[in-house]
């Protein structure tokens, strides 16, 4: 996260009411809703996941074993079951 000084992107009269309740922290202001990225959207590992975890399931369809994903994919058999099992 990038620090930016307050002086900089806040108008005067909010500057002086924000330093009414804070002075000389850093304060972390969020995201308005509905511009937040769900988790892994911005790095792509959600995609990553959502197609591994598609294959798992077509592969257990395709008749592997629980035992034979989780030892493809390095998961455990209860990871592979919650995927296989799962209503996506």
């Amino acid at each position: 996260m990038k620090y930016t000084s307050a002086e900089a992107v806040l108008p005067e009269h909010l500057l002086k009411e924000v330093q009414k309740y804070v002075q000389g922290r850093m304060l972390y202001v969020p995201n308005s809703e509905g511009t937040r990225k769900k988790w892994g959207e911005k790095s792509g590992n959600r995609a990553y996941l959502d197609l591994r975890n598609s294959q798992i399931r077509h592969q257990f369809e395709a008749g592997l074993s629980i035992d034979q994903l989780s030892e493809r994919y390095s998961l455990s058999y209860d990871s592979i079951k919650k995927i296989v099992y799962s209503k996506k």
